[in-house]
């Protein structure tokens, strides 16, 4: 079985790009990441509440799109209403969901689907019209997985069972680590690569990075023309550019600016914001070019310093930053300037992020 994350798509939008006017004006559909987003953990993202109702009155409709398998639509509605967020059933979209649907397109109505997982994939299989089972002996046409805290050995050993038989297999998503409040803990990713390395086989993906579940969400909410909103490169930025959607990075959660400066060109958002205001706002796009790039008032430039840089070495770039005005404007000349270079990780961006940080604390 192969990965079938690599299917026809429309290409990813340029990064810093220009918005001329607010972005809710421009797109109907608001996907919202969640936990980084909207919330963190068991509290709202400060005015984040405020500015979906704001978004909503613009017009947009409001989609939360999770990676989270475990949990049904209701479960993440409840969650959202404690914290002061507006939310339908009809406004979540979870990995489960798009899982299924990728199951329903590989087996006929009514057949059997091994679920490793919880009551997430439990109910978004059922709602596909197919029955859920919970071992290989009870000959399943498909095995779909997500995370739960309860799957351990037994469930893995019964999904490698069924993966061996080259039935399909679907995965929620493969997010190596979750976050709770011990700290960084094993994701689905990890459960996942279990099966793998018994079987030899490859699941379909659902989640992000993937398109399926942006795509599912589209589909659900009947959006034309889509923005992604999220906090992390690696899933929200790069899953919108693998389905050719524009994005846009909020600095409330997982990724801040010193990742933004290495971030590969699969993960460069279409916009920049401090938080969900950003909406709200026009986008200036930053002018780069041989190793210097402007915005607004600000200016960055590559130079070669004769002294030792940060790491050691003789000649090293750095990038210099000068200017006024938004903070903002400069992190898109920095990053601007930075992306026009061969190796942005090799540069040396410490003393215009300590610049950036001493005027905006989102830029931390």
């Amino acid at each position: 079985m192969t990965d079938e994350t690599t299917t026809e798509q429309d290409a990813a939008p340029e990064p810093l790009s220009e918005a001329d006017r607010p972005l809710v004006e421009q797109y109907d559909a608001g996907l919202f990441d969640l936990d980084g987003v909207v919330y963190v953990g068991a509290d709202a993202v400060p005015r984040a509440p405020e500015d979906l109702e704001r978004a909503r009155a613009a017009a947009m409709k409001v989609a939360f799109v999770t990676n989270n398998a475990s949990r049904t639509p209701d479960a993440v509605v409840e969650h959202l209403r404690k914290v002061g967020v507006r939310a339908e059933v009809g406004d979540v979209v979870t990995s489960a969901q798009a899982a299924a649907r990728l199951v329903a397109e590989r087996v006929p109505v009514g057949s059997r689907v091994l679920v490793v997982g919880g009551e997430g994939l439990l109910v978004a299989i059922r709602e596909r019209g197919l029955v859920p089972v919970r071992t290989a002996a009870e000959d399943p046409a498909a095995v779909v997985q997500g995370f739960h805290p309860e799957v351990g050995w037994r469930q893995l050993a019964e999904g490698a069972y069924a993966v061996r038989r080259n039935v399909p297999w679907i995965a929620s998503n493969v997010d190596r680590t979750l976050p709770t409040d011990g700290g960084l803990a094993p994701g689905n990713g990890t459960l996942v690569e279990v099966i793998r390395m018994a079987t030899g086989q490859t699941p379909v993906i659902a989640g992000k990075p993937a398109p399926p579940l942006f795509r599912e969400t589209v589909e659900r909410v009947g959006a034309e023309r889509p923005l992604v909103i999220g906090d992390r490169l690696d899933t929200d930025i790069e899953g919108a550019n693998a389905a050719g959607m524009p994005s846009m990075l909020v600095l409330t959660g997982v990724s801040k600016l010193a990742d933004l400066l290495t971030a590969p060109e699969n993960q460069r958002p279409t916009y920049l914001a401090r938080d969900l205001a950003g909406l709200f706002a026009s986008h200036p796009a930053p002018r780069a070019g041989d190793g210097s790039a402007t915005c607004g008032e600000w200016t960055a430039t590559l130079e070669r310093q004769d002294a030792a840089g940060a790491d050691g070495r003789k000649g090293q770039l750095v990038v210099r930053l000068s200017g006024s005005g938004d903070p903002l404007d400069g992190a898109r000349a920095l990053l601007a300037a930075v992306w026009t270079a061969t190796e942005p990780a090799r540069i040396d961006a410490s003393e215009a992020l300590a610049l950036l940080r001493g005027q905006d604390a989102a830029m931390g």
